[in-house]
C-alpha cells in the first residue's frame, strides 16, 4: 500500500470519527429543547433559546476559525475544537446542579464553539482530500457517519432522560438527569482529542496568495451557496426541534415515544446520505454498488423497527419510505445540482403536507423529510466551493458555516408561530426556506468568477 493511500485512509478515518462526534452533539442539544421545555416550564419559543445558543454560535465564530485554520493547520484546529466541546459539556454538570438556564446557554455556546471549529475544518479537509470527481462522495460518506449519530442521540434521550414520568419532580432533579450523559460525552471527546494528537495526518496544502481572502467574498456561487446553507440548516433543525412537542400536541404521544420517532428523522438523513455516498462515487462494478444500495436499504429497516422498540410495521414503513427516496434520488443522474432541487422541492412538498393533514399521515410525512435533507448539505457545500484553489477553500467555508447560524433564526421563528397559532402552521417556514434552496441548485450555483482589480 503506498504511503498516499495510507495517509488518505488515516484522514478519512480521523475526520469520519469527528463527524460522528460532532453530529451526536448537534442532535443531542437540538432534542435537548423539548426537556429544557420541560424542566424550566418555558414556551416553544423560549425553549428554542437552546438551539439558538448553539446555532448563533455560527455566525461569532466561523469566519474568525478559517482565518484561525490558515495560521495553526488543520489537525491543531481540531484538537482546540475537541477540547472546547470537552469543556462546554463537562459545564452542564453545574449548570444541573443549580439548575440555571442561562448557564445551560453558555455551556451550549461553548460546546458549539469547538463544534463549529471542527466543522470549519472538517468540510473543506474531506474535499480536498482525494480528487476532486469523487469529493460529493466523499462528504456524503462522512455526513452518513455523521448521521448515525444524529440518530443514536435522540434515542439516547427517549431512553434516558425520557424513561419513566417526570411528574412530581422538582426542576432541579429533572435537570439532573442531564448530567451523566454530558459527562460521558465530555470524556469521549477529550480522549479522541489526545488520540488525535498522536495520530500523523495528511497536510493539505494552502496557497499564500494574499488576494484569496477579498476575491472569495466576490464568487456569486459561494455567498448564495452561503444563503442556501443558512435556510437548509434553519429547515432541517426548525422541523427537529419542534418534532417531539409537536407529536405530544398532535397525536397525544408521550415524550418517549416522540423522541424513538425524532431518531427516525435523523435515521432518514443517515440512510439517505449513505445512498448519496454510493450514487455520487465512482464505482467500476455496478454489481458491488447495488449491493450497497440494497445494504443500505436492509439499514433503513431495521433503523425503523430498532428505535420504535422493533416495531416492525413501522420498520415497513419507513423502508418504504427509504425506497422511494432511493428511486427519486435516480432522477437526480448522479448530479449534484439536479439531485439537491429535486430532493428540496419534495422536502418543500412535504412540510406543506404535513401542515394541512394530521394524524398519522403528518407524522410520516414530516420524518420522510430527513430522507430529503440528506444529501443537502454536502451538495450545497460541494457546489458553493466548487472552481476555488486550495488557498480559498478555508475562507469559503467559513463564509459559508457562519450562515448556519439559520439554525438559530428558523426554529426560534417556528417556535413563535407555534405558540401563537399552533404547531402545524410552523412548518410552512421551512418550506419556504428548501424553495430557496432549489432556486440555487437550479441558477444560483453556477460559476462566476469576477476578476478583481
Amino acid at each position: 500500500m503506498s504511503a498516499t493511500n495510507t495517509n488518505f485512509k488515516v484522514g478519512m478515518i480521523a475526520f469520519s470519527a469527528i463527524f460522528f462526534t460532532f453530529g451526536f452533539a448537534t442532535t443531542f442539544i437540538i432534542t435537548l429543547s423539548a426537556k429544557v421545555k420541560e424542566i424550566f416550564t418555558l414556551s416553544e419559543f423560549q425553549a428554542q433559546l437552546l438551539t439558538g445558543a448553539f446555532f448563533i454560535t455560527y455566525a461569532v465564530v466561523s469566519i474568525p476559525s478559517g482565518y484561525f485554520i490558515k495560521r495553526i493547520g488543520y489537525k491543531n484546529a481540531v484538537i482546540t475544537g475537541l477540547t472546547l466541546m470537552s469543556l462546554g459539556s463537562f459545564m452542564f454538570y453545574p449548570a444541573a446542579n443549580i439548575p440555571d438556564f442561562t448557564l445551560f446557554l453558555a455551556a451550549t455556546f461553548i460546546l458549539a464553539s469547538g463544534v463549529v471549529l471542527l466543522q470549519t475544518a472538517a468540510n473543506p479537509y474531506v474535499s480536498d482530500l482525494g480528487s476532486k470527481e469523487n469529493a460529493p462522495g466523499r462528504l456524503n460518506l462522512v455526513q452518513a457517519l455523521n448521521s448515525i449519530a444524529t440518530m443514536i442521540a435522540p434515542w439516547l434521550i427517549a431512553m434516558v432522560l425520557y424513561k419513566g414520568t417526570s411528574e412530581g419532580l422538582s426542576a432541579s432533579q429533572r435537570a439532573e438527569s442531564v448530567q451523566m450523559p454530558f459527562l460521558i460525552m465530555g470524556l469521549i471527546v477529550l480522549l479522541l482529542a489526545l488520540s488525535i494528537g498522536f495520530i500523523r495526518l495528511p497536510v493539505l496544502k494552502q496557497s499564500t496568495t494574499t488576494g484569496s481572502k477579498i476575491n472569495v467574498w466576490k464568487y456569486p456561487h459561494v455567498l448564495l451557496g452561503a444563503l442556501a446553507i443558512f435556510f437548509y440548516v434553519g429547515a432541517e433543525v426548525g422541523n427537529a426541534g419542534l418534532l417531539v412537542n409537536y407529536l405530544k400536541q398532535t397525536l397525544g404521544f408521550n415524550a418517549e415515544t416522540s423522541s424513538t420517532y425524532a431518531a427516525l428523522y435523523w435515521g432518514g438523513a443517515m440512510v439517505g446520505r449513505f445512498y448519496g455516498s454510493i450514487m455520487f462515487s465512482k464505482f467500476n462494478n455496478p454489481r458491488k454498488r447495488n449491493w450497497f444500495l440494497l445494504g443500505a436499504l436492509i439499514l433503513a429497516f431495521l433503523s425503523g423497527s430498532f428505535v420504535t422498540h422493533w416495531n416492525w410495521p413501522s420498520g415497513v414503513i419507513f423502508l418504504g419510505i427509504s425506497l422511494a427516496n432511493l428511486l427519486i434520488m435516480q432522477l437526480g443522474r448522479s448530479k449534484a445540482a439536479r439531485s439537491l432541487a429535486i430532493f428540496a422541492l419534495v422536502a418543500a412538498g412535504l412540510d406543506l403536507i404535513t401542515t394541512f393533514t394530521t394524524g398519522y399521515s403528518a407524522l410520516w410525512t414530516v420524518l420522510a423529510i430527513g430522507l430529503f435533507n440528506s444529501i443537502m448539505f454536502p451538495n450545497i457545500f460541494t457546489l458553493a466551493v466548487k472552481g476555488l484553489n486550495p488557498g480559498e477553500l478555508s475562507t469559503a467555508s467559513g463564509i459559508i458555516n457562519s450562515l448556519i447560524f439559520g439554525g438559530a433564526v428558523i426554529p426560534l421563528l417556528m417556535g413563535r408561530i407555534a405558540d401563537t397559532i399552533g404547531y402545524t402552521w410552523a412548518f410552512l417556514i421551512p418550506a419556504l426556506c428548501y424553495l430557496y434552496i432549489a432556486f440555487f441548485a437550479i441558477k444560483g450555483s453556477r460559476i462566476r468568477h469576477i476578476t478583481s482589480t
